[in-house]
């Protein structure tokens, strides 16, 4: 397996990312008191979205039947943080990518 953390920041933003072959676009949005993510293919056709970067289980679960070939799992290094906050996200909060 390998990890790999996307280089978040704590904004807005979108960014391209190439997992195994494929070229996947990412957005990250805060809202409603949490980050949320949308994952795109290269031509910008959504995949699946608004999923709430939450702690303790591969956020592509629920995605498993689109056979992506990767997991997503956030990870916050201050001990009970559910989540990442406004302010931590690519700081204290980490979104890591994890490949067989």
């Amino acid at each position: 397996m390998t990890y790999t953390e996307l280089p978040l920041q704590p904004q807005n933003q979108s960014l391209s990312a190439t997992i195994g072959d494929t070229i996947f676009k990412i957005k990250v949005i805060w809202r409603d008191g949490c980050w949320y993510l949308d994952l795109s293919d290269s031509s910008d056709s959504l995949i699946a979205g608004s999923i709430p970067l939450v702690t303790g289980a591969n956020l592509l679960a629920q995605y498993a039947h689109l056979s992506l070939g990767f997991s997503l799992f956030v990870i916050c290094d201050a001990d009970g943080q559910d989540y990442p906050t406004e302010d931590d996200l690519g700081i204290g909060s980490h979104l890591i990518i994890v490949t067989e």
